[in-house]
């Protein structure tokens, strides 16, 4: 479904705000503040993250407590500020930047314009995205530290692979530092996900290759022997490449 476009704004509709473990990709481990946003441009099979607009979206009481209350959507950046800022200054150091993840947080560019030169006054920016928004990511490409971007490959997504606008998108990420993700089943053939390679290494020949199995009823739903053959036939083209699942998944955090 398009993009509605909206007026600038310092509102923006929220899912969850929360406190955890990173548990994708090169930063995997860290502890980050995650900012979920709702909306999203696409509708891929193996989403399992609720992203419509709510009335309410949930707050973390405090970092990691798992105990959350409800605030009226949309938010504004003053109250979210507010917040981080109270959490910052409990447990300085801790959190490694600040996540804005989805849905597709670049689904609510005018908001993110709005908000992203205070937020970063706070944490360091890491935007996940679904890679396929260039045009609004160009926008805020200057106050964004990290890009995690997921190449939506048909044989997982269900939609057609938007290589132009992957190919678009990561010629702008390469302004930051950050990583390729894609995520791989069982019937992922080898020569999609080596057109994908060959994307990154013409693109962004420094920007690693993150191959993340689907994970299905908490387990990961590949074989270790087809992941090996796939990172070995992508190591051909682009060796910065990696398996990782995701993690977050096994130690029961959100």
């Amino acid at each position: 479904m398009p993009v509605q476009v909206m007026s600038p704004t310092e509102e923006a509709k929220l899912i969850e705000v929360f406190s955890s473990i990173q548990g994708e990709g090169l930063w995997v481990g860290c502890r980050q503040i995650f900012v979920r946003f709702s909306d999203c441009n696409l509708a891929c099979h193996y989403c399992d993250t609720p992203h419509q607009p709510q009335p309410n979206c949930r707050i973390e009481d405090a970092p990691g407590s798992g105990q959350f209350r409800s605030l009226p959507n949309p938010v504004s950046l003053e109250i979210l500020h507010g917040i981080l800022s109270h959490w910052h200054r409990n447990v300085p150091g801790m959190h490694h930047s600040l996540s804005l993840t989805g849905g597709e947080p670049l689904a609510q560019i005018d908001a993110l314009q709005f908000w992203l030169p205070q937020l970063r006054e706070l944490l360091p920016v890491y935007l996940e995205t679904n890679g396929t928004l260039p045009v609004a990511l160009e926008k805020i490409i200057g106050h964004v530290d990290y890009v995690s971007m997921d190449f939506k490959l048909e044989s997982v997504s269900g939609e057609e692979t938007p290589w132009d606008a992957h190919r678009d998108f990561l010629r702008i990420s390469t302004a930051v530092e950050g990583f390729v993700k894609v995520v791989v089943s069982e019937q992922t053939p080898v020569d999609e996900i080596l057109r994908a390679a060959e994307l990154v290494h013409d693109v962004a020949p420094q920007m690693p290759l993150v191959i993340q199995p689907l994970t299905e009823q908490g387990r990961c739903a590949v074989r270790g022997t087809v992941l090996l053959q796939l990172q070995q036939e992508v190591s051909r083209i682009h060796s910065a490449v990696r398996v990782i699942p995701q993690t977050h998944r096994f130690i029961d955090v959100v």
